[in-house]
Parts: C-alpha cells; structure tokens; sequence
C-alpha cells in the first residue's frame, strides 16, 4: 500500500462536529475477539453508542457479539483496517450521524493473537501493528477523538525477576520468530507517541496488558487456561506447553477492562501496566482447576509454543496511584466465573476436547 493510499482515507475537510452527550460513538478495532468482545459489552452498558470493527481473522469470532448485535446502539462493520474505508460506505452507520456528532473515543485492540496460528498471520500482525495503528491515528486526527492503544507486556522482553515498570525500555529481537508481534508493538507505540508530539491537542494513550483470562477466551490456541477447564470437565488430560516451571501473571477479563475504560478517562496518557502482580506456575492453575471441577484428569507437558512464553509480573503502581487501578478479581473467583462459563456453553465446546492432538 502506497502512503498516498495510506492517508488518502481521511482527506474530507475536517469540521467542528456537534457535542451532545447523549450521542457518544465509540469505535472499538478488534471489537469482536476475546478483550474486544468484553469491552464492546462493558461500553454499551455505561450506554455507550458503539462500533465493533473487526476483520474476523485470526480468533475474532462473531459469535462474541451475537448478544449485542440487535442493540440499537452497537453496530458491527467488518473491515481490514489495513485497508482504505469511508464510514460512508456503511449504510447500516447513518443512525449514528457520524457526520455530525463524529466520533469521541478510538479503543485500538486490532491485532491477531492466535498462539497456534500465529506463523500464518505474521503479515497481517506485522501491518495491523504499522498500518493500521497509522490508520486508526489519522481517524482519530479527522475526529478529535480521544485514542487509545493496546499494547502488550511483550515489549518489555524476557521475564524477569523484579516487576516491569512503564520506564523500563525492554530488550526485544528486531529480526525473531516473534518480532512482528513483539517489536510490532514497540513501532506502534511510537507511532501514537510521535503524533501525541506532532498534534498537540491529541489525546492518545497507552495500555500495555499482561496474559489475561476469563470467558470467550478462544479455545483450542495454546492459551492453556481456558483449555484447562474444558480438559478438566471432559476428563481429558490438562496440557502445558512448557514445563513444570512455567510461571504467568493472570487478570481476570473484566478487571482488564475497568483498567482499560479507566485509562481512557483519566488525564494519563501512559504507557500504564494492565494485569495482575501476582505470578502463578501453570502446573499450580492447572491443578487447582482439576480440584475446582473435580476431576480426575492428569497433566501433561509438551513443547512450548513460540507465541507463548513465560513473562514477568508487572508494577502496578502507576495504574494504582493515577487510575486507582487494581485486580479486584481474585484467582478463585475469576476461574470460577470460566468454569461456570465453560458448564453452560459446555454442549457447544465439549467436541472441541477431542482436537487437541489433531
């Protein structure tokens, strides 16, 4: 794609759009995968007008937003960000009056994060974290809109011993197995620091999340803890990829998502720590998850995925002191909220536990 293709899709005239509280529009990239799906709902019950956009590659899944998508306020348009669009091409947004009153806040989550399928969409990571961040940036310029990007605790490199602070640089390979996913985020952060520099009156942040849990979590995709509790309902053995040691910060959806509404509200801009700092070895959550559901499943461990790896915990003191932000969830309690999940949509998933060596 040329850069004149690039940034010819926000050329129109910018206006001063129309304030009315009451017709806030909310764009949600990757709004239809595990974090996008949770916040599409926690946005559209603070009564919120939302638009999911979302491509449904990767472990995007419809069936996330099937709940929502007869909601007067909540649209869904599928769409490459990659890509050149007009919001005047979606007919199904002209309630909206998105010329008019335009657009308040831009949440970018847009990226593939599948663990198992992650060597077949490194093009589309790699142009999602460049081009698309450039793009969702240039929609917010046309818009004025607030912007916030989520990063990833991958940008801070190999685990450590001692928390990772947001003034930590990190350590990350240019030219790795993961690089378009792990220096992809360090580019796009600079991108929405560069024009935080470039355009003084835009208000875009930073959140840079930690392994998270909870319901909806794609199956079958080396996430593991999800895959823990459907292994343990089914009798079937607990797989680890990686060993006895492999050790995990943890924070449950919801907290994730009260950290990531917070941030956009508040006058920080970041980066700021999303997630837990408490580490746990998945040998420990997986076990406790065979007692919680009462199985008698066995563990097992096999090699260790390249997507997925052990990380550090994360300081929490700038959430805490700036948002009055922490996990508020409890371990316990959050894998109990999965494993009630995984009980009622159990006739659905339960096919699923039969594919884990295929």
């Amino acid at each position: 794609m040329s850069l004149s293709n690039l940034f010819s899709i926000f050329k129109r005239k910018k206006g001063k759009k129309y304030y009315n509280p009451d017709k806030d529009c909310i764009l949600v990239t990757g709004g239809a995968g595990f974090i996008g799906s949770h916040l599409c709902q926690r946005l559209l019950q603070d009564g919120k007008k939302v638009i999911c956009m979302d491509s449904l590659e990767g472990k995007s899944d419809v069936r996330n937003i099937k709940p929502f998508l007869q909601k007067a306020n909540f649209k869904f348009i599928k769409q490459d960000i990659n890509k050149p669009f007009r919001f005047d091409d979606f007919p199904e947004l002209n309630d909206f009056q998105l010329d008019i009153y335009g657009i308040q806040e831009i949440y970018h989550l847009a990226v593939p994060t599948s663990a198992k399928e992650f060597d077949d969409l490194k093009l589309q990571t790699l142009y999602t974290n460049s081009l698309g961040t450039i793009n969702m940036l240039e929609l917010a310029k046309h818009y004025d809109a607030k912007f916030l990007l989520a990063s990833s605790f991958v940008i801070y490199g190999r685990k450590r011993e001692t928390p990772f602070k947001e003034s930590d640089y990190g350590r990350v390979n240019p030219i790795g197995k993961q690089a378009c996913f792990d220096e992809g985020k360090r580019f796009a952060e600079t991108a929405v620091v560069t024009y935080r520099q470039a355009l003084k009156g835009l208000d875009a942040k930073i959140a840079r999340i930690f392994r998270t849990y909870g319901p909806r979590q794609p199956m079958l995709d080396g996430q593991m803890i999800p895959d823990f509790g459907l292994q343990a309902l089914t009798g079937k053995p607990l797989v680890i990829y990686g060993d006895k040691n492999f050790s995990t910060s943890v924070c449950y959806i919801n907290d994730v998502i009260d950290g990531l509404v917070r941030l956009m509200k508040s006058d920080e801009s970041g980066p700021v720590n999303i997630g837990s700092d408490k580490s746990h070895k998945l040998v420990d959550l997986a076990k406790k998850i065979i007692e919680m559901t009462g199985s008698d499943s066995e563990i097992q461990f096999r090699k260790p995925l390249d997507f997925m790896r052990p990380l550090g915990i994360p300081d929490i003191s700038l959430a805490k002191e700036t948002m009055d932000w922490f996990p508020m969830i409890g371990l316990d309690q959050g894998l109990e909220k999965m494993i009630e999940y995984l009980k009622a949509h159990r006739t659905l998933l339960e096919p699923m536990a039969d594919k884990y060596d295929k």
